[in-house]
């Protein structure tokens, strides 16, 4: 099967994104309280609601916007400050587990080699998805990211939240879109100027990714490694839990969309990321917007 386009998500797809985010806030938490002396309850029933607010589990200003800190410390810069050790371990954590699954840089060049374009599509918003593509390198292999915009950020912060990418284009999804949307990954097929026979899509999630690029006649391919971090780890899970952004209306929408899956099991499965280069005959890519 010829193909000349890869559209992969990120998250537990080219890394483990939960790895990641669950070292690097379980180090924080347990620094901040240390310094702080306000109890884990409070701290992440704090994180919980600030999570809510803006619609993600990884907001870039945190430790300023908690109520505790904000009463013991004052201003935003005070509080920076004196949760140095705190920031220092959520940023030593996150150093230590952000990596690329195996495979995935060498897939990745030989694809760019053959001229395949490639797309990511994630539902992390802006800024960490900017983060974690440009410190692995990312943008030097992706073409264009389609993400949704950042949460609101502070205006003193705005001038520092943005990235240079060394060849990388960045596209916003409509706000209030998610997966699994068959729409929303035609109309990325579109704007790239492809068609979905030529295109392959890459995800971790059966219910959400494969299911989507099903209905849109997508090859689908269910990266099933990226569902390891789901066996014997319960209690990692009960942090993420715990912050969790996910509102009432979040969990009815996910329950919605279980409901309305058609359950076909994926067409390809893959156990590392370079099988895809064993199941597909990839070719050079040509824009038919041209």
């Amino acid at each position: 099967m010829k193909k000349n386009v890869l559209i992969t998500d990120l998250d537990n797809t080219l890394f483990d994104w939960f790895g990641v985010w669950y070292a690097s806030n379980f180090a924080m938490i347990e620094r901040i309280c240390s310094i702080s002396g306000v109890n884990k309850e409070t701290i992440l029933s704090e994180m919980k609601s600030i999570h809510q607010k803006h619609g993600t589990a990884e907001y870039a200003f945190l430790l300023e916007s908690l109520p505790s800190l904000q009463k013991l410390y004052g201003e935003p810069e005070n509080i920076k400050e004196v949760m140095n050790d705190a920031i220092y371990a959520f940023r030593k954590a996150r150093k230590h587990h952000l990596k690329l699954y195996d495979t995935v840089e060498d897939t990745l060049k030989k694809l760019k080699e053959i001229g395949v374009y490639i797309v990511a599509y994630t539902e992390s918003k802006s800024y960490y998805t900017s983060y974690r593509i440009k410190k692995l390198g990312l943008d030097n292999y992706i073409d264009v990211l389609y993400s949704p915009p950042d949460h609101e950020l502070p205006d003193s912060e705005g001038t520092h939240t943005k990235f240079e990418f060394s060849q990388m284009d960045h596209k916003f999804t409509p706000d209030g879109e998610f997966k699994p949307n068959p729409t929303l990954l035609l109309d990325i097929i579109k704007d790239i100027g492809s068609t979905p026979s030529n295109c392959i899509y890459v995800g971790d999630s059966e219910m959400k990714d494969m299911d989507m690029a099903q209905q849109a006649g997508v090859s689908d391919v269910f990266a099933k490694y990226g569902t390891a971090h789901f066996s014997g780890n319960t209690s990692d899970y009960d942090l993420l839990r715990a912050v969790t952004h996910w509102t009432n209306e979040d969990v009815q929408r996910e329950i919605k969309i279980k409901e309305q899956s058609h359950n076909n099991p994926p067409n390809y499965t893959i156990n590392a990321f370079e099988e895809i280069l064993t199941l597909f005959s990839f070719q050079k890519f040509t824009s038919k917007l041209s």
